[in-house]
């Protein structure tokens, strides 16, 4: 039996993540020539993920989404982001509120 180090495919609801020493690799693949759907097949990678790294790093010579977005579209995410943050502070505080009551009593 040997080891296979792909994961399995991502179920939509938790992506995976890839480091960026990963997407230049594929980057540099997809540059050299070789066939897309072989890179894809290799690495177990979505059908757009190496034509999304190129072009991000094309456009901004980074493949993180964050800097390839227009600042029109990163607008939205930075609430979302901060709302969650709030959100947690706030269960924590809830959470820690009854221990602090009985230490008072």
């Amino acid at each position: 039996m040997t080891w296979d180090w792909r994961p399995t495919m991502a179920d939509p609801k938790h992506p995976r993540h890839h480091g960026e020493a990963f997407k230049w690799q594929i980057v540099q693949s997809c540059e050299s020539g070789k066939p897309s759907r072989e890179i894809r097949a290799e690495y177990d990678i979505a059908r757009s993920t190496p034509r999304r790294w190129v072009q991000g790093i094309r456009d901004s010579g980074s493949t993180r989404a964050a800097d390839n977005r227009t600042p029109g579209r990163n607008e939205p995410v930075e609430p979302g982001r901060r709302n969650r943050q709030l959100e947690m502070e706030a269960d924590v505080s809830e959470q820690a509120a009854p221990v602090f009551a009985r230490r008072q009593a």
